[in-house]
């Protein structure tokens, strides 16, 4: 007669696998988020206080909050346009397959190439006295400065930030579009629907929670950018990663707590951003029941 294992033992083993995931997610998402949590209504000295939520609607603060979702928005929408446009050209039949190989590998590189270097190689290649500056200044007379460009600005940080968001959302959408069935065009082209109308009535309605999620996605991408902001701009731009930086780090501005109730402001900010996604795919999906 073969013996059963005991239930309970069974049971352990069936959590064993998911044991050291619990652990992680303990340590470094519920342990940090609650300490950031009460750190926000402590003074230096653990008393409790109102102080440091107050200091946020500062118009100092404020103002670094409304540039960080104005630039996480503006990469988020153009990244999100763009490389969705860059992700349908690379599945289309007409890519050769080297090509298509070759741009999904360099966006799984570019996507992950941020931070320090990437604001290096920018100053490298864009700065006032960057490679393609001064080649355009040498060679055709084209002083970009002069025309009014400026890397150290909220528009040269955008574009900076658009070399990981585009590569990001052609590899987040990829799969995506890759869903869509060749049957549902031809069923549509036989009914006499143009392309635009098949993309309008039937593609963009199925691939729209898809969209979002990956702007929202794009959207905290950016709006937890530090490293490349700091590096590139050296604190110019009023950023709320590097207000939060400065109180944490700094020297003359340090104030851990009021660190902690901006960095709380953040998570209201995703949670607002996260609420309107939730909305907007419920709205988009009701195509889907009909």
């Amino acid at each position: 007669m073969r013996l059963k294992p005991l239930p309970s033992f069974t049971g352990l083993l069936d959590w064993a696998g998911v044991i050291p995931f619990l652990l992680f997610i303990l340590l470094f998402l519920i342990l940090p988020s609650l300490y950031l949590f009460v750190g926000s209504f402590q003074d230096s000295s653990g008393r409790f206080t109102l102080e440091n939520i107050r200091a946020l609607f500062t118009p100092t603060i404020m103002s670094a909050y409304w540039v960080s979702i104005r630039i996480s928005l503006l990469t988020a929408l153009l990244g999100g346009v763009f490389g969705f446009f860059l992700a349908y050209a690379l599945l289309s039949e007409e890519t050769p397959t080297w090509l298509r190989s070759a741009l999904l590998t360099f966006c799984g590189v570019a996507s992950n190439f941020a931070g320090v270097p990437l604001a290096q190689a920018f100053i490298f290649t864009f700065g006032r006295m960057g490679l393609v500056t001064v080649l355009l200044r040498e060679a055709v007379g084209l002083d970009l400065y002069e025309m009014g460009f400026n890397l150290y600005s909220f528009w040269g940080l955008s574009i900076t930030y658009l070399y990981f968001q585009l590569p990001l959302m052609v590899l987040v959408i990829t799969p995506a579009i890759e869903g869509l069935r060749r049957e549902w065009r031809e069923a549509a082209e036989n009914l006499g629907a143009s392309p635009l109308q098949y993309w309008w009535y039937i593609g963009i309605p199925i691939l729209m929670p898809s969209l979002l999620g990956a702007m929202i996605l794009l959207f905290g991408n950016a709006f937890g950018a530090y490293a490349t902001a700091i590096s590139l701009t050296g604190g110019l731009i009023n950023l709320i990663t590097i207000l939060i930086g400065n109180q944490i780090r700094g020297d003359v501005l340090h104030n851990p707590n009021l660190g902690y109730a901006l960095a709380l402001g953040m998570v209201v900010v995703m949670a607002v951003m996260m609420s309107l996604y939730y909305l907007l795919r419920r709205h988009s999906e009701r195509w889907l029941r009909q």
